[in-house]
């Protein structure tokens, strides 16, 4: 049985809501897993785990500066260990090569090269946002490729779920041969 960390920077909750996804399949698979906010719960150690799968949001066109500080302080653990990222992103449902240039980016700025990357669209969440945020979304949405909701009466979540499934019994499948289950 494997013992996966899923790290996570979120800002409105939805990187939270796959990195929980993420444990769920990871368990499903019979392998433990810890999704740990590093914002909330600060510097949760790779040692004494078999993979990491590390995840981050991005705001104003950079993944969270926690994330980025995370990643460089344990960049040997992660090098080391079997790890993967998944960058959330509203670019990830509309425009996959600004998405891919965030990811480029991460990797610049902390120096470590993930050897598996999912990038995971993100949410609108109109009916949580105050006014002038909920104002200042719409018109990003309206000004971005793909097909992102302006209705600011409702939500939206772009997430491909099966994507998540797919990408987690990836990683797994690469722990432990036979397909990720415990042998």
């Amino acid at each position: 049985m494997a013992k996966i960390l899923i790290p996570y920077a979120t800002t409105e909750g939805q990187t939270a809501r796959i990195a929980e996804y993420a444990a769920d399949v990871v368990h499903g698979h019979g392998h433990q897993a810890q999704a740990v906010d590093i914002g909330v719960s600060g510097d949760t150690v790779p040692d004494g785990y078999d993979g990491v799968i590390v995840g981050a949001s991005i705001h104003m066109g950079k993944h969270d500066k926690s994330m980025r500080d995370y990643v460089r302080k344990h960049r040997a653990a992660l090098e080391r260990l079997p790890s993967a990222l998944f960058s959330v992103s509203l670019a990830a449902h509309g425009d996959t090569e600004e998405a891919e240039s965030y990811v480029e980016e991460f990797e610049q700025e902390t120096g470590w090269r993930p050897r598996h990357v999912a990038l995971f669209g993100g949410a609108l969440l109109y009916t949580q946002y105050g006014f002038l945020k909920r104002h200042l979304m719409k018109k990003i949405a309206r000004d971005k490729p793909g097909d992102l909701g302006t209705d600011i009466a409702r939500d939206y979540v772009y997430t491909e779920w099966d994507g998540v499934r797919r990408f987690v019994e990836d990683f797994l499948d690469e722990l432990s041969p036979g397909g990720g289950e415990e042998a």
